[in-house]
């Protein structure tokens, strides 16, 4: 099966690096896991840049606004697991298309790197997310 076209909304099973793993010198992280694209576009050399958002099982710390919770259903439409599991929005990835860190997704999809998409509305949600977490970021910084 060859490989999807990255668009926003689009699940990738990716071996995502956390800026912890980063921090300690490791340049692949841990575990391939379920990552949502956020983000795909040309640079100036006509590659597709493309980044993603890590999903996990990990609840966020209490009055952590930095995750949004994925409904059960749509756990289920993309053939996730039961367990809740959260899109981190303020730890992104983002590599040229289609890199080295993209895998099959498991339990019999040998020939698929794509779990799916989520629905629009969990999508915007995402992106508004990392617009306002980057805007807050920024003025931070600005101080």
């Amino acid at each position: 099966m060859p490989l999807p076209t990255p668009e926003p909304g689009l699940v990738l099973s990716y071996e995502f690096l956390w800026s912890h793993e980063a921090e300690a010198g490791h340049d692949q992280g841990e575990k391939k896991r379920p990552t949502v694209v956020v983000l795909a576009t040309k640079n100036d050399k006509g590659q597709t840049t493309v980044t993603v958002a890590p999903i996990t099982h990990s609840e966020p710390e209490t009055g952590s606004s930095n995750a949004i919770e994925i409904p059960p259903k749509v756990k289920e439409h993309l053939r996730l697991d039961s367990k809740r599991s959260w899109i981190v929005c303020d730890e992104l990835n983002e590599f040229i298309w289609p890199g080295y860190d993209l895998y099959p997704v498991p339990k019999g999809r040998p020939d698929q790197f794509d779990y799916g998409f989520i629905p629009p509305a969990l999508y915007e949600k995402v992106r508004n997310l990392i617009l306002e977490l980057d805007a807050s970021a920024k003025k931070v910084t600005a101080r």
